[in-house]
């Protein structure tokens, strides 16, 4: 009785219902010549970054074979919607039977459907579809300083680190008029506004004004900038806007378009990618993923996310607006993945009850930090300036600061800004599934940065594989203790000058901190 049960829901799902699924391929063609020479994949500013930071290029870079391609769309019934290079596979839409029918094709090494049922997995229940974009609340904020300055990113603009040479990719549902409003002519007469792409329509026309406002509103936090009036947190970095959402709709192609995008982006040079948009329940409640799945590894755009850090970008992703839903309260897909997720807090620094809480369904901590968003100031598609709410406008405010913060030191990799990040937040080393480590400190992952700056203690080498040199300057002892990213004491000393042997302690991070005179700061440590 189970399996006809079992017959008569997939017969029922099947039907002729047109379906979603990705289509994974065996191999890709020319792959060593390819890596041989980069420059026939890859930008040149994208193989200088992944030389800097020492990112490898692999077969993930090497395109899509296109004669796979052009042989699934001339089976019958099949459309091709998207395409990745990293997961080598593209997105279709077709009939259960059509779709099943390319398994038959040499070159298809398996199918997955975004339906669960279809993978013969246990079927979600059905649920209420979430909104996803926030629209402006009607307040009339006056200026961007408090969203500025409770990150501290204010003192990174008065020692000059404002983005220049910095290079972010937002991905999000439509920019209009970004080539015509006063608040980005400054980027634009600068040369900054680098280009940008629509993916579902396959157009370069992102910036039509019939699109959705949400992308010209969260760029503004970045990039915006009207002398005396409006500054964003990276006004002097260089811009690509990609279209990747279909704002009126919620289908699983959307997570191919935005996976597409952050492919794009890498081969273009990207460092930072600023994503306000998440993905959980859908149009059709079949394809929902459950919080169970919020894993890092089951969504498809949340695997794509975890390749674009591992490809050198550092991804930065709102958490989602959800906490007082009771069906849907956690992170969603693309936040659940090891990107730096940002929840909010009003103005006043307190949590705002409708940020996405912690933590991912493989415990770990989420989100990582916050910023304000509550009252946020921001430039809409008629140029206004209007007040704005939702994680979707913390995520951009906390990516252009990450972006002037690395100006500051290019040499570091995305890992290293993302840590140095968190380490500047108000709780860390402890946390809560709130607002994770609290409110960075963009002055404090300044100075951590640069340990060499510590008063009168100065260590080296940094990074270190083997013996650290600690050395006072001045006649007054000082207190030194060494943690590990879980806060436990690894190592304590009060002490004018001495050495510490980390050969024995594994890669990774570790916080240093100092007391002299009464006064504590702390650094990060690099065991290579």
């Amino acid at each position: 009785m189970r399996k006809l049960l079992l017959l008569l829901l997939f017969l029922s799902l099947s039907g002729f219902s047109q379906e979603h699924a990705w289509v994974y391929f065996t191999d890709k063609a020319n792959v060593e010549e390819a890596l041989t020479h980069p420059e026939s994949i890859l930008s040149a500013e994208a193989i200088q970054r992944k030389a800097l930071h020492n990112t490898p290029i692999d077969e993930r870079d090497v395109p899509v074979n296109e004669d796979y391609i052009v042989a699934v769309k001339a089976q019958n019934g099949i459309q091709i919607k998207a395409k990745s290079k990293w997961l080598n596979c593209i997105h279709v839409i077709g009939t259960t039977e059509a779709i099943l029918a390319l398994e038959k094709l040499k070159f298809v090494d398996s199918i997955e459907f975004a339906a669960d049922a279809l993978n013969q997995r246990a079927p979600l229940k059905q649920t209420k579809r979430h909104g996803k974009l926030e629209q402006a609340a009607d307040y009339n904020y006056g200026s961007t300083a408090n969203q500025v300055m409770m990150l501290n990113t204010d003192y990174l603009h008065k020692n000059d680190y404002t983005g220049d040479n910095m290079i972010i990719a937002v991905l999000d549902a439509g920019f209009p008029n970004v080539k015509s409003l006063q608040v980005f002519q400054d980027m634009r007469n600068n040369g900054h506004l680098l280009g940008g792409y629509d993916f579902p329509n396959r157009s370069d026309d992102f910036d039509n004004p019939s699109l959705s406002d949400h992308g010209t509103l969260v760029l503004s936090t970045m990039g915006g900038k009207i002398p005396n009036l409006f500054i964003g947190t990276a006004p002097e970095a260089s811009y690509y806007l990609f279209r990747t959402e279909i704002a009126t709709s919620e289908t699983p192609v959307e997570e191919s378009y935005w996976v597409e995008a952050a492919e794009r982006a890498d081969s273009l040079g990207a460092d930072v990618i600023n994503s306000s948009l998440s993905y959980s329940l859908f149009d059709n409640p079949a394809y929902n993923y459950s919080t169970e799945d919020m894993d890092g590894e089951t969504a498809f755009v949340s695997r794509g996310a975890e390749i674009a850090m591992e490809k050198g970008m550092l991804v930065v992703v709102s958490a989602g607006n959800s906490a007082e839903d009771e069906e849907f309260p956690v992170v969603a897909a693309p936040a659940d993945a090891n990107v730096l997720t940002v929840g909010a807090v009003d103005p006043n620094e307190n949590y705002v009850s409708f940020s996405s809480t912690g933590p991912s369904a493989d415990n770990r901590v989420k989100p990582e930090v916050v910023a304000q968003g509550s009252q946020v100031a921001a430039i809409d598609e008629s140029g206004h300036l209007v007040g704005v709410v939702g994680t979707s406008f913390s995520s951009p405010i906390l990516a252009g600061s990450a972006a002037s913060f690395w100006q500051s030191k290019p040499s570091l990799t995305n890992l290293e800004v993302k840590n140095f990040i968190i380490a500047s937040a108000s709780l860390y080393p402890n946390f809560n599934y709130k607002i994770g480590y609290g409110i960075p400190n963009f002055k404090k992952a300044y100075e951590l940065a640069f340990p060499e700056n510590f008063g009168s203690v100065a260590f080296a080498p940094n990074p270190t594989s083997n013996i650290l040199k600690i050395r006072n300057t001045n006649s007054e002892p000082f207190h030194f203790i060494l943690f590990d990213t879980l806060g436990q004491k690894l190592f304590e000393k009060l002490d004018d000058n001495y050495e510490i042997n980390m050969a024995g302690f594994s890669r990774g991070i570790y916080i240093a901190m100092f007391e002299q005179d009464g006064i504590r700061k702390s650094s990060l440590i690099i065991k290579k």
